[in-house]
């Protein structure tokens, strides 16, 4: 196997796994914390207002960290198309 094949052109190079495994797992994550804030600020502690406040911190990072994802995500994905090395879908 030499780099390149191990790298890109296909989904099971290095690329590919980071694209298909890593990737949706880093989404899964920040989404769960956008979630568990929603939960936390609108039904668990509706009449705490320090636990509110931290729900509503929830919320701001999971979408702030949705927002650089997706950025990062479609910049790497540019470059990589760019460059010739994208795995194949």
């Amino acid at each position: 196997m030499t780099f390149a094949q191990f790298v890109g052109n296909s989904s099971s190079g290095l690329i590919g796994v980071l694209n298909t495994v890593v990737v949706p797992i880093i989404f899964t994550l920040a989404f769960a914390a956008f979630i568990w804030g929603i939960v936390n600020y609108f039904f668990l502690h509706g009449g705490d207002e320090t636990k509110r406040e931290e729900g509503k911190e929830f919320i701001l990072w999971g979408i702030i960290g949705i927002v650089v994802l997706f950025s990062v995500w479609g910049f790497v994905n540019l470059m990589l198309s760019t460059l010739g090395i994208a795995p194949s879908t």
